[in-house]
């Protein structure tokens, strides 16, 4: 009996799965930590074990490409087919730092299957997302016959994204005719539970400052001076009152301008999620819910704009009191910001709001940093469909949609290369990124082998994108 074309990408996965795990494991072994510079050369080894690992996989094209910090891979794969779709795959090879003293099981660099989960670090975060990619083509490849993927498939796999990304966005720009693309995926996300597969849409960009208010040239005596004179402790604090108005939302003029709203069907996708606030509260370490009135939770925290003081402080901190007036506060402060939402705007707004708070007499600066700009792909974007198309083939069932609350460098891709942001990950939030013993569920990540086998050919079938 001939086989289906999802049973012989079954068929495919099953017979290679050791092979496959067995490669994962020898590139988990190198330690390629990027904020570390004793691991440079471990970093280095990574990038280089990876194209060798890609050029072994079938990819004509494999190059490591240097940046003033450390190495990206980058991967290429014509289809041969003229009208096909071009699709840049996203991910990392750097991990963030482990010892087994942080409270691992065992040895984080030493990759160990208990039960059907493989702990190391990079399991999840994102070696085991990336590299499901290269038995997905391989896959693909069996089941349809072909030579060459149906998509003139691209990889862009970064060595810094968690030291920040410091070199990333000015490799884009310089490499963007290498890069160009129809649409990327973006492999370094997760789902909502093992038993709900979802696919995310967006992810909040991210704007951040810092404000040092300086008043007296020293800090001079509170009994002769206070009350005569302006403290800048207490412009901090007025400054940080004056963020939100009674209802939560952001006070600052301008904020809001632009943003793209919930349509009702989003807020609709939202709610069948099975979410429990309860639980949500106690992951969260907090003892009550707050945020902006007239939304969820879920919608306070992937599909609305923040402000949030992430420090305050200013004047006497040592124990017992030094009745003083201080001479200097600061206070630091970071904006989540959705689709539609400018940083540079959001620059402008927060200056305008601040020079209008800050009391005559005391004097002010402000130093924004770098900003990540939103991304948000639309539902019925074609290139989306055939994601969720090909996850569900996969995993059997219905696919849901979430969002991301936090930022990362894939809105870099989308304002450079102009192409869509499409996120596809199987990581559940009990793998632990970051954490002590990290993990991968097998049976999720062979999930995403599959997923990635069935969304070359679906992206092909349905998505010409204009010329």
């Amino acid at each position: 009996m001939s086989q289906t074309p999802d049973s012989a990408v079954r068929t495919y996965i099953e017979q290679h799965r050791a092979a496959f795990l067995d490669d994962l494991a020898a590139w988990l072994r190198i330690p390629s930590v990027s904020a570390q510079p004793d691991h440079a050369p471990d970093v280095r080894r990574s990038a280089d074990w990876l194209a060798a690992k890609l050029k072994e996989t079938g990819f004509p094209t494999a190059e490591v490409w240097p940046t003033p910090g450390a190495p990206a891979v980058f991967a290429e794969w014509p289809s041969g087919d003229p009208e096909a779709p071009t699709v840049l795959v996203y991910g990392h090879h750097d991990v963030q730092p482990a010892a087994r003293e942080d409270g691992w099981d065992s040895d984080p660099f030493e990759p160990v299957v208990r039960g059907n989960r493989l702990y190391a670090r990079g399991a999840a975060d994102d070696k085991g997302q990336v590299f499901f990619h290269t038995l997905g083509v391989r896959a693909h490849l069996v089941a349809t016959g072909r030579t060459a993927p149906a998509v003139n498939l691209k990889l862009l796999i970064e060595g810094e994204e968690e030291s920040g990304s410091p070199h990333f966005r000015a490799l884009v720009e310089e490499r963007a005719g290498r890069l160009a693309a129809d649409a990327v995926i973006v492999s370094d996300t997760g789902m909502w539970s093992e038993d709900t597969p979802t696919v995310c849409t967006g992810m909040r960009g991210l704007a951040e400052c810092e404000i040092r208010l300086y008043g007296p040239d020293q800090d001079i005596h509170s009994g002769s001076f206070g009350g005569a004179v302006p403290n800048p402790a207490t412009a901090a604090a007025r400054l940080v009152a004056a963020l939100h108005d009674e209802h939560a939302r952001v006070a600052i003029p301008g904020f809001y301008d632009g943003i793209i709203e919930l349509t009702d069907r989003e807020r609709e996708l939202f709610a069948e999620l099975p979410f429990d606030e309860e639980q949500w509260l106690r992951t969260a370490k907090s003892h009550a819910i707050h945020g902006e009135a007239g939304h969820t939770t879920l919608e306070r925290i992937w599909a609305r704009p923040t402000a949030e003081v992430n420090g305050i402080g200013g004047g006497y901190q040592g124990p017992g009191s030094k009745t003083i007036v201080p001479s200097t506060a600061m206070v630091k402060l970071s904006f989540r910001l959705v689709a539609g939402q400018d940083p540079d705007h959001i620059e402008k707004a927060v200056r305008a709001w601040a020079a209008e708070q800050v009391p005559t007499g005391i004097r002010y600066e402000i130093d924004f940093g770098s900003a990540t700009r939103p991304c948000l792909t639309p539902l019925d974007h074609p290139a989306l469909q055939s994601v969720v198309r090909a996850m569900g083939r996969a995993f059997d069932g219905p696919v849901r949609f979430t969002r991301e609350g936090g930022s990362g460098p894939s809105a870099d891709l989308q304002e450079v290369l102009g192409a869509p942001v499409l996120f596809l990950g199987i990581s559940v939030p009990s793998d632990g990124w970051h954490a002590p013993n990290e993990k991968v569920e097998l049976d999720l990540l062979l999930k995403g082998v599959e997923t990635s086998a069935y969304l070359w050919g679906d992206l092909a079938r349905n998505w010409r994108p204009a010329l």
